[in-house]
């Protein structure tokens, strides 16, 4: 480890950061990385790309009124360039931005200020943004935001994003014109004449690498000659939206290593963050922080692998970093802490209060319940509970938060109506939280698992014309393209009819109730069957059907009781949902209950019938994945 200390060259229209072990050239005054110098390669940027087209910060913005989740992507470049610490044990550079009103429908109405941070011994650097609008600036909507690196496709062939999702990686030339075959949506092709034959028709689409925030520590590339990797850490999630289960982008054929903070992928419109004229708003995003590693005393190229996840928990336990010049990132004695323990009251489950162990207790600005899902503007901080259901949030910003949680196991969402006050090193406890789930009665059949996925149900395989080889015999296999066309082979002539006591949720229940492909080209809604017998009927009482959805892009889901026809249905939930999730090998977006009663009067003794119809069916991509279903019978 070189004890050289931490060295600032600037040049005409370039800075230089080096500490000996790496050096980050970045241009003055843009702030876009140019060239990452490490175990004498050159460059492990892309250098056939342009300069400002190697590593940058950008975002897509809108005017405010307009919908959507896109519209002007923008990569960001300062301004002015400012020297805020340099001494030989750190560095920290500041690349701004300031808007002003002639600026008004041309630029983003924000101050940014990009910073980049290097310390002496390590091998990596840091990078984070404070984005700031002022109150009498127009509004605007900012639907995506990141950091972007592109990496030598000569260099970097090998990519991790788990233990269980890593591979050797197509080229970027596999995926033009010549050599693929374009697909449902310009993101996935299907590679036909690759430069190397390995990669022959394989699809590609960077969606079948996404990973929820919760998962999203560390990912990136390995260089084989020399054995070099390079990795993005994000050692916390407080400045990502969405809460644990958001998912995002992480690396992709390129090669591309990203760093995500905000997007409206697996959620759509309702994630994008929406600014008025006359709201003031101040963000910090980062810092992550970019690794790099070679082997020392090891052979295996894939214990840089290792070695990162090892960094990774350094750079957890370090966090809230403690260097960092900007006032606006608090250290860890300026933050909070709550702590409590979350129990389960269903009476129908147990008399006693449950113990949950593995449940997500989060804080997040304060809203309605499961606000946190779509919440795109603060900080969120969440952690899961001990087996006891005790819990214990750390490093908490100041601020007014609720306290927000759900439990594997059982449907809803819990949140505590009291506002917490966060301020400098408070020590808040909760005591005894309990979550009292939706339940009206007994329960008399289910279908699946109230754990807000789909991943339960029956994954077909793929086409065998549309494979990623990465996910044959995967516990992931819903990441395959294609998928929804698997319902019309499987259901050519008529719909999934699932009966209670002898189906089988694994095996009968497909994934995603999607779209039926006719013979002319065309798409129609289907209608699903749940069969099930019911020996006695409370004429007088009131059933309740509980529906946890998954999520649901463009869908309808009308429910009916013993008659298929009937109009207008028992229930609908109307036109919801723009999650894309089928689209993008998710297997979950947006969670939503709905609870519908069934008057006993409608129930027959015998077999019942349960009709379950999703009528759009203007593309494939229509449909609605199902969480957890639950009949119960009336109060008792």
């Amino acid at each position: 480890m070189s004890i050289q200390g931490v060295q600032l060259f600037i040049q005409d229209d370039h800075v230089v950061m080096d500490n000996g072990i790496l050096q980050v050239t970045i241009s003055k005054p843009e702030g876009i990385v140019t060239g990452v110098s490490y175990q004498g390669i050159d460059n492990l940027l892309e250098i056939r790309n342009h300069e400002s087209d190697r590593g940058y910060w950008d975002l897509v913005w809108s005017e405010e009124g307009t919908g959507g989740t896109t519209g002007t992507s923008y990569v960001i470049k300062g301004s002015k360039f400012e020297v805020t610490v340099e001494n030989e044990e750190q560095l920290e550079i500041s690349f701004t931005r300031d808007w002003s009103t002639s600026l008004e429908g041309k630029h983003v109405p924000l101050n940014i200020d990009k910073r980049f941070v290097m310390l002496r011994g390590s091998s990596g650097f840091y990078s984070y943004a404070i984005y700031e609008h002022l109150k009498e600036w127009p509004g605007f909507n900012l639907p995506q935001t990141r950091v972007v690196f592109k990496l030598r496709k000569d260099k970097f062939r090998y990519m991790a994003v788990a233990d269980n999702r890593q591979r050797r990686m197509p080229l970027p030339d596999d995926r033009s014109p010549r050599r693929s075959s374009p697909l449902a949506y310009p993101e996935a092709v299907l590679i036909v004449h690759p430069v190397e034959s390995e990669f022959k028709g394989e699809v590609d689409d960077k969606y079948q690498y996404s990973c929820e925030n919760k998962d999203l520590h560390v990912h990136g590339w390995i260089c084989n000659d020399p054995p070099v990797g390079w990795w993005q850490i994000t050692p916390s999630n407080e400045f990502r939206s969405g809460g644990p289960m958001k998912q995002n982008l992480t690396s992709h054929v390129g090669p591309i290593n990203l760093a995500m903070f905000l997007s409206a992928h697996y959620v759509g419109e309702e994630m994008v963050p929406k600014f008025q004229r006359g709201e003031p708003w101040k963000k910090v995003f980062g810092p992550v922080f970019v690794y790099l590693n070679t082997l020392i005393d090891n052979n295996d190229p894939l214990w840089l692998w290792e070695d990162a996840k090892q960094e990774t928990n350094t750079q957890v336990q370090c966090w809230p970093y403690n260097f960092l010049a900007s006032d606006d990132f608090p250290k860890s004695e300026q933050r909070g802490c709550v702590s409590g323990r979350l129990r389960v009251s269903d009476r129908y489950v147990s008399n006693e209060h449950i113990s949950v162990n593995g449940a997500y207790v989060g804080l997040a600005p304060p809203g309605d319940v499961g606000s946190w899902q779509t919440e795109s503007k603060g900080y969120q901080f969440w952690t899961k509970t001990d087996e006891n259901g005790y819990f214990l949030i750390n490093d908490i910003r100041a601020g007014d938060y609720n306290l927000y949680a759900w439990v594997p196991g059982f449907i809803g969402d819990y949140k505590n109506d009291t506002i917490i006050t966060i301020t400098s090193g408070c020590d808040i406890d909760m005591g005894e939280l309990v979550y009292e789930p939706p339940r009206d009665g007994a329960t008399l059949w289910e279908i699946g698992i109230p754990d807000r996925t789909a991943a339960e149900f029956y994954v077909p395989d793929p086409d065998p014309k549309y494979i990623n080889k990465l996910y044959v015999n995967h516990p992931e296999k819903y990441r395959q393209y294609g998928l929804w066309e698997r319902y019309s082979d499987l259901y050519p002539n008529g719909d999934l009819v699932y009966t209670v006591g002898v189906s089988d949720y694994r095996t009968d229940w497909f994934f995603a109730q999607v779209t039926r492909k006719k013979d002319d080209g065309k798409y129609e809604g289907t209608t699903w069957q749940i069969k099930f017998n019911l020996d006695h009927i409370n004429q007088t009482g009131t059933y309740k059907l509980r529906v946890a959805l998954a999520t649901a892009y463009v869908a309808e889901l009308q429910v009916r009781i013993n008659n298929p026809k009937a109009n207008p249905p028992l229930f609908t939930t109307g036109v919801i949902g723009h999650d894309n999730t089928i689209t993008r090998h998710g297997i979950h977006g947006l969670y939503g209950l709905y609870s519908i009663d069934l008057k006993g009067t409608l129930l027959m003794e015998g077999e019942n019938t349960i009709f379950l119809t999703q009528p759009m069916c203007s593309s494939a991509l229509q449909g609605l994945m199902y969480d957890y279903i639950r009949l119960e019978a009336p109060p008792s």
